[in-house]
């Protein structure tokens, strides 16, 4: 019998899995860590010229599309099966309170962080379903439990990210598809750190500041997600697991 946390529990060999948001930080980390498991990985992202580097190092298939489109969704689920998807990709908001968020802010924030995954989740369940097995890994946030870990665009991306996380994991876990989510704090990387933020939104969290912990890594977040998509988690399905250092103790 194989023990639940086992090393032969958490290998992935001969599973497909596809990953957005692969060209860098924690989508890279988790193509890396799928690939050292034994999975077979594609990488999604729109940045061709990281993505590719990646593709190159993890010998890789690499697909560019724009993810808020349903003809980019359906180009990178154009494959006779998936056997692990995980929705990573995501954009910031630049800590913009409501009353500063524009149309154009909203729409892209939500286009990218719900209608993606969305669409995604949408077109993969009926192949899981039918197979009678099937993993999604929804990349949340710190945000997706709180209400002042980023703007409110963000915040409500996130929040609804989880939702669809729970349903699908009510609605179809019956029928052998596992739904979970992972739940980054103050990971550094490239996304972290390239949103020009709000000055409303700077002044008014600026004093907690002090109360996050160390940024953590993208690797200490992809070893959590592999772990959620092998069969070491068989039994957890529906759930959200924090990688944030201790913030959300606060």
């Amino acid at each position: 019998m194989t023990r639940l946390g086992s090393m032969e529990a958490q290998r992935l060999d001969g599973r497909v899995a596809v990953v957005t948001g692969a060209a860098s930080g924690i989508g890279r980390s988790i193509a890396r860590r799928l690939v050292a498991s034994g999975a077979e990985v594609v990488l999604v992202d729109l940045d061709a010229s990281r993505l590719q580097a990646v593709a190159d190092e993890l010998d890789a298939e690499a697909v560019v599309v724009d993810l808020s489109t349903q003809d980019g969704v359906d180009e990178m689920l154009d494959r006779a099966q998936v056997d692990i998807l995980i929705n990573n990709a995501g954009v910031l908001d630049g800590l913009t309170p409501l009353a500063e968020v524009d149309d154009a802010l909203w729409s892209r924030v939500m286009r990218v962080n719900v209608d993606a995954p969305f669409r995604a989740m949408r077109a993969v369940l009926p192949q899981m379903v039918e197979r009678g097995n099937g993993v999604i890994l929804n990349t949340c946030s710190a945000a997706a439990l709180a209400g002042g870990r980023a703007g409110a665009a963000y915040t409500a991306s996130k929040h609804a990210l989880l939702g669809l996380t729970r349903s699908v994991a009510w609605y179809y876990g019956s029928h052998g598809v596992r739904c979970n989510a992972v739940a980054p704090g103050a990971i550094q990387t490239r996304m972290h750190t390239r949103e020009m933020p709000s000055l409303t939104g700077m002044e008014r969290t600026a004093p907690y500041f002090p109360t996050i912990p160390a940024h953590g890594k993208a690797m200490e977040v992809a070893e959590v997600a592999v772990f959620l998509c092998s069969d070491a988690a068989r039994y957890i399905n529906g759930a959200v697991l924090p990688v944030d250092g201790g913030w959300l103790a606060y």
